[in-house]
């Protein structure tokens, strides 16, 4: 594949990062008809279909998300690049919220690469069921499974991830193969408490199959995965949780079930040009980007 206008490039990953072309012109201080001109262009190209529109905004196709990866990675490699030439400016406290399970499977682990390339900077890390948006200034970076819905903070799309259902060896043990989706009914199943359940977009339950009923269900994704690796019920999973957990779960049915979602990233305006929170913004994308296999897996 080969890309005749870096631009070009340059504005897909744009509208892409911001989920419609009104944002993604207002970012890049352009006509949103020009943006989708660009990308139309693009594709024109490529021969292929990058992204699509939804009521949710734009969605990438299977080839819009192979290109958007290959050019992160490029882009990330960049701003690495340029960071050499500021760590002394990186200074003060950033407060990052991400929900549970990422917060705690994926960047608290990755937090201290970051503080030895950044010893004055202090990193506060809110990972639970809840969210604290950046656009009342509760925290001045925030990854979430929802778009951007505010002017007051500069917010783009991070990556697409997979979830799937997982269950301990044991447990599979017990029971009959699961080979069939009716299947999951003769199982203990764990999942979400109905009324604390913040974002819509954990609410997959129905999709999966509309007579299935949770048989313990906690707020917490942590407390899921330990019942699933304790034997105790078959549960949805972040595949990057899964599969940085440490343990030998097993996918359930990984050709029928793929639930997929996007991951948003968020910081206000006010505070998103500082020197702290572009080095700590920059860096969450990196982490992502480099991990794109726990992420989507094959």
């Amino acid at each position: 594949m080969s890309i005749a206008n870096w631009d070009d490039l340059r504005i897909f990953m744009a509208a892409a990062r911001a989920g419609s072309f009104a944002q993604a012109a207002s970012r890049l201080t352009m006509d949103a008809s020009t943006v989708a001109r660009r990308i139309a262009r693009l594709e024109t190209s490529l021969r292929a279909t990058l992204m699509t529109r939804s009521p949710q905004g734009l969605k990438l196709t299977a080839a819009g998300a192979r290109l958007f990866d290959a050019s992160t990675k490029v882009e990330s490699a960049m701003e690495s690049t340029e960071a050499v030439n500021e760590p002394s400016a990186v200074r003060g406290t950033v407060r990052i919220s991400a929900f549970e399970g990422l917060g705690s499977g994926v960047v608290a682990p990755a937090i201290p690469a970051l503080m030895a390339i950044h010893p004055g900077l202090r990193v506060e890390l809110i990972a639970n069921a809840g969210f604290l948006s950046p656009s009342i200034r509760e925290v001045d970076i925030g990854i979430s499974l929802s778009p951007p819905e505010t002017l007051r903070v500069v917010g783009e799309m991070l990556s697409e991830c997979e979830l799937g259902i997982y269950a301990s060896p044991a447990l599979l043990a017990r029971h009959d193969p699961i080979e069939q989706l009716p299947q999951l009914l003769d199982v203990p199943f764990v999942g979400y408490i109905d009324d604390l359940l913040y974002p819509p977009e954990l609410r997959y339950l129905p999709d999966i199959h509309p007579e299935l009923e949770p048989a313990v269900t906690s707020s917490s994704v942590r407390a899921q995965l330990e019942i699933i690796r304790a034997g105790g019920a078959i549960g949805v999973l972040p595949c990057f949780l899964a599969m940085t957990a440490g343990t030998d779960l097993v996918r359930v049915l990984p050709e029928r079930i793929r639930i997929r979602r996007t991951l948003w990233i968020a910081a206000h305006k006010d505070v998103s040009q500082t020197a702290r929170v572009r080095a700590v913004y920059r860096w969450l994308r990196k982490l992502v980007s480099e991990n794109r296999q726990i992420f989507m897996p094959d």
